[in-house]
């Protein structure tokens, strides 16, 4: 990522005036245009500069979404959908001005089809609200991306998460969703059926398009049953690689596990110091087990022997509430731990994504990568499924240091597409990625602007993002 990348693109004056007129005579208190609810509009979460949007509206149905598209769609004014606010490669800024759609209030829960295991709910609902809905059904939710993400947002963004070496990403438990498009039309791409040969897979083109192609306004879901029992513990290892090599094995050797998530030693000493655990400094395995009692005792065991294998000091598992509780919070304060290694300084978050036979070698190669420049860099992964996180500490005042930090990042982009990987795992394209999302597919990328271009012929729809 190039800061020199992230620039403002024209700007239809006149169009956003008209907009903003029109809107506010609709939406009243509802719509507003202060510079301080603006820059909450705006990224937040990284190093990428804020582009505030004009304005910021809030509706409360698919109906008035519909209202905000064709005010828009005749004005050719850009329109950015706004979640949670948690992404962290600038999708949310508006390069080109216009109005920010916060779908927050859009929060309600419109059905749950417990038989078919499957809900539907509106797109401001965040993962965290539809569990607790869910919680008396016995059903769960288990895409979960760490943040208490809006499923509109995580459905945009293909999000991913601690859970998706057993349940897959959005991409797999999305089942269809309706979306304003173009001209202010509502469609909807799929019934609830599990399958479908029934023409284009229109759902999956929504999934991931990060608000470039229209506005969610409902999301079906795939649902599954509360685990009977579930296990968890940590497994340290003497170095990065071995950590590594036993998540390969035990993903190869088909041992159902639920949670695998690779922390290195510099995170351990900030997940210890931030969240208050005494973990020993070294390459360190999250793991969690669901299913029966039975089953967890013998995957638990089964990947203990694993983890014997590689040195590891020993496998520590409890089946307790509470202390999975903890373990898990502390993975996921994981960003701030980070932040706390060096109190005031910037952060970089990005991923990338490689085929599981070749984690170990990434991971350690970007680890003597981080050590020959001297950086600050905790690393944390989703190692079930090749996927991790790198968090650079930097000063972003200071132009050699930020020019170091996007060389490293370039870097871990190139060594990963040259290992038959992606430049991003599950934070997505947004602004930053761009760059490298060109390195990866090339000229397919025609391909998406050709779609682009036949559903929002005015590029109404977040504009700046995936590609230009």
């Amino acid at each position: 990522m190039a800061l020199k990348a992230i620039r403002a693109g024209s700007r239809n004056e006149s169009g956003i005036a008209a907009a903003k007129t029109l809107l506010g005579g609709r939406f009243g208190d509802r719509f507003q245009t202060g510079e301080a609810i603006r820059s909450q509009h705006a990224n937040t979460t990284t190093y990428i500069p804020a582009q505030l949007p004009d304005a910021v509206v809030f509706p409360e149905s698919a109906s008035e979404v519909r209202e905000i598209v064709e005010i828009a769609s005749a004005h050719c004014v850009p329109l950015i959908a706004f979640g949670a606010g948690s992404s962290l490669e600038g999708h949310v800024n508006a390069p080109h001005g216009g109005i920010s759609v916060d779908m927050m209030r859009m929060n309600r829960i419109l059905a749950v089809n417990a038989e078919d295991l499957d809900c539907t709910v509106e797109p401001g609902v965040t993962r965290e609200e539809l569990n607790a809905y869910l919680r008396d059904t016995g059903l769960f939710f288990p895409i979960d991306p760490g943040a208490n993400a809006s499923i509109g947002g995580m459905t945009s963004t293909r999000a991913s998460g601690t859970n998706a070496v057993r349940y897959g990403t959005m991409r797999e438990n999305v089942l269809a969703v309706t979306a304003v498009v173009a001209g202010g039309r509502e469609v909807r791409t799929a019934h609830r059926a599990r399958k479908s040969s029934a023409g284009y897979d229109l759902t999956r083109l929504f999934v991931g398009a990060e608000g470039t192609l229209g506005i969610l306004t409902s999301i079906t879901l795939r649902l599954q049953g509360i685990p009977e029992v579930i296990s968890g513990g940590v497994c340290a290892f003497p170095t990065i690689a071995d950590a590594c090599n036993a998540v390969i094995l035990t993903i190869q050797s088909g041992i159902p596990v639920a949670r695998i998530e690779l922390l290195d030693a510099v995170q351990m000493r900030a997940c210890n110091a931030y969240s208050g655990l005494d973990y020993g400094e070294m390459p360190t395995l999250f793991v969690e087990f669901h299913g029966s009692t039975e089953s967890v005792e013998l995957q638990s065991r089964q990947f203990a022997e694993i983890a014997s294998e590689f040195g590891s000091t020993g496998f520590v598992w409890t089946t307790n509430p509470e202390e999975r509780a903890r373990l898990w919070r502390a993975r996921h304060n994981a960003y701030w731990a980070q932040k706390s290694l060096k109190p005031g300084a910037a952060i970089l978050a990005t991923d990338v994504c490689v085929p599981i036979s070749r984690l170990a070698d990434c991971v350690a190669a970007t680890h003597e990568d981080i050590a020959a420049h001297g950086l600050i860099a905790p690393i944390v992964g989703h190692a079930g499924d090749g996927n991790f996180h790198v968090g650079v500490l930097f000063d972003d005042k200071d132009p050699a240091d930020v020019a170091r930090v996007e060389a490293f990042v370039e870097r871990l982009n190139s060594r990963a597409l040259s290992m038959d990987g992606t430049c991003t795992g599950e934070h997505g394209i947004g602004q930053g990625k761009m760059p490298f999302l060109e390195a990866e597919l090339g000229g397919t990328i025609d391909l998406m602007r050709q779609i682009k271009c036949s559903l929002d012929p005015d590029n109404i729809f977040n504009p700046g993002k995936i590609f230009t």
